[in-house]
Formats: C-alpha cells, structure tokens, sequence
C-alpha cells in the first residue's frame, strides 16, 4: 500500500492527522506512507517515525516559479504511483493534482463543492460540534479501517531532549522547583490577525506575578523569533524575574523544554497543540475560537478557560465575525484565570 497525506495547513492541523497515520501504520505496517505539507509543519513531521517521505508545498516559494514548481511536484508524486491519499485540503486543485497523478482512491470532505475530484467524500460545511481530530479520523472508515486511539503524537528527537536539559540548568533553575511554561504568542494561522486569538500581554504578566507570589515557580517564556517583542514587553511588566526562551530554540527544542514543565498556559495555537501531543497539561484561554473543536485534546485532560460571553465562539465554518472589541479575552481577567489554577 502506498499512501499520501497532503495537508497543506500549520502545525496544530498536521498534529490533528497523527492519530489517522498511527492507525494506517499500525493496520499497514510495511506501507509507503508520504506526507505533503507546509515548510513551517516540517519538524513535527520529520521526526515521526511512521512518515516514509516528506513534500513540501510552500505556496509563497511556489510563486516565484509557479509551472516549474508545480511541474517539478507532479512528476514526483506520479513517479511514486501512490494508490491512496488523504486530502486534508478542502481545495479542489489538490484533488485535481492527485486525480492527473494518477491516484485511483481520494479520499477527503467535500467543502462548498471542492471535493469534485475526490473518489471518496464526506459532506462538510465547517468543523463543528467535535474536534477536527475526530473528523480527520472518520475518513479512515473509507479503507475499512477502525480507530482505536485518537491521542496525538510529536516525537522529540533524545538530542533535544538533551539540549533542554542542559538550558533548564544553565538558567541555574533549581531541582524539584515547579517550572511553568507561559507563551504569550501563538495564533500563526490567522497571520495578520493572530493578536485576535491571544490574551493580552498585560494580563499575562500580572498573571505571572500572582503565581510567582504564590508558589516561588520558574516561569519559562516560550515562542518563536516573531514574538520576541511580546515576551519583552511581558517581561518587563512582570515584577519577577522570567526566563526568557523566545525565539531561542527549534521546535522540537519547544517541544522538550514543555516537557520539562509541569504545565503551559498558552493561547489558541500551534504551541498548544504541540505541548497538549508532547504529553504536557496545558491552561489555555480561548477567544473567538470553539474549544471543543480546535482546543487541547483530549479536552478533558486540559483546562480550557473563556469569559462566556454569549457571542461566542464566533469563528463559525472557517469564517470570522466582524468583532473589533474582543471582549471574550480582553474581559477575561486575571483573576478568572488564575481561581482556576491548582497551585
């Protein structure tokens, strides 16, 4: 059996697709299974032992050349003479690409008409009243496949590992101290308008002060080099010292040092997703966003905290309100986050 996954979306979706590659590895063990994905959902994919081969489709590297690139990307994938893939897209050009390529079984949701192409198809108006884990395993019922795990995976390379160990003690951080991973970013996905998915930097900040006061933890700033300025600024409205690893590591090093932690308070986000499938518990405030289809999962091993207003969520099938208060996160207080830590 040779299998492709094309996913061309960021790292919480692809983490989302690890239990359906689980379960097709653990049904084919000798499979040729290839994903396709963006250059920013790379490490989490590079590092999983049940992915054969990886392609990239990066649509802004693309349009420098985009026949050549385009071109160049077919040949490949018709060379490997895949039987089946799993379209993750919900664009009618990659069912298009794969139907010319020759894959005779495509698989995937049928979004406003875009599955056209596809040989195998669920109706879809948008992700709603379960998780999209839950949705993307469904489609596994097309090979007569039943799931029987739905857990999220990341494997963190031992070098990693290793390297996290060797920074939590270079920060002279003491043993047995109660470490706690803050990241004050995250929300890639809706480019531009990430800020919209995070809970403020000033709430965060008193936020740290109230747990420090109370439990004398290391706080551990986590993110990525584009949000350095946000972990400044937090840093400097904190009246404790924090340790600073923003933009100081890979993501797989992410990975590790959320593992060396007790918990991640975190927005809705990639860094979410990939400390709630590293294993670690996570505290996350959610705006716009519906928990119960785009939160940590399994939702019930984490802590989910929104305001409760009654316009949320307003992020319905894969369209945004037109809010400009965000009144869901900026009215959530410090106090309505912190009465629910366990410290």
């Amino acid at each position: 059996m040779r299998i492709l996954i094309i996913n061309p979306f960021g790292i919480g979706d692809v983490l989302f697709t690890t239990p359906l590659v689980s379960q097709l590895r653990q049904v084919y063990p000798d499979a040729f299974i290839a994903y396709m994905a963006n250059r920013r959902a790379l490490p989490v994919i590079e590092t999983n032992p049940k992915i054969d081969r990886i392609y990239i489709y990066e649509r802004d590297e693309f349009k420098d050349d985009l026949v050549a690139s385009w071109s160049k990307l077919f040949q490949t994938i018709r060379q490997e003479r895949f039987e089946v893939v799993f379209d993750f897209s919900l664009n009618a050009s990659f069912g298009f690409f794969a139907m010319i390529a020759g894959i005779k079984q495509r698989i995937g949701y049928d979004y406003r008409g875009r599955g056209r192409f596809l040989t195998d198809k669920m109706p879809l108006k948008g992700y709603e009243g379960r998780h999209v884990v839950e949705y993307y395993s469904d489609l596994l019922r097309f090979l007569n496949i039943p799931l029987k795990s739905n857990l999220m995976e990341v494997f963190v390379p031992q070098a990693d590992q290793q390297w996290a160990k060797q920074w939590i003690k270079e920060q002279k951080i003491q043993e047995g101290q109660l470490i706690i991973a803050v990241i004050p970013g995250g929300g890639a996905s809706w480019g531009k308008d990430a800020a919209q998915k995070r809970w403020p930097v000033a709430q965060y900040a008193s936020l740290v002060d109230k747990i420090v006061a109370k439990s004398k933890a290391a706080i551990i700033l986590i993110g990525d080099q584009k949000e350095q300025a946000l972990s400044q600024e937090l840093a400097r409205q904190s009246s404790y010292p924090v340790y600073d690893a923003v933009g100081k590591t890979s993501l797989m090093q992410m990975a590790a040092l959320l593992q060396l932690c007790s918990f991640a308070i975190v927005n809705d986000g990639g860094p979410l997703h990939l400390a709630a499938a590293s294993g670690v518990k996570t505290v996350s405030m959610f705006g716009p966003v519906d928990p119960v289809v785009y939160g940590p999962y399994p939702l019930s091993a984490h802590l989910v905290i929104q305001k409760g207003l009654a316009c949320q969520p307003c992020y319905r099938q894969f369209r945004k309100a037109g809010c400009t208060h965000l009144s869901c996160l900026r009215d959530l207080s410090v106090e309505d986050v912190f009465s629910r830590l366990n410290l």
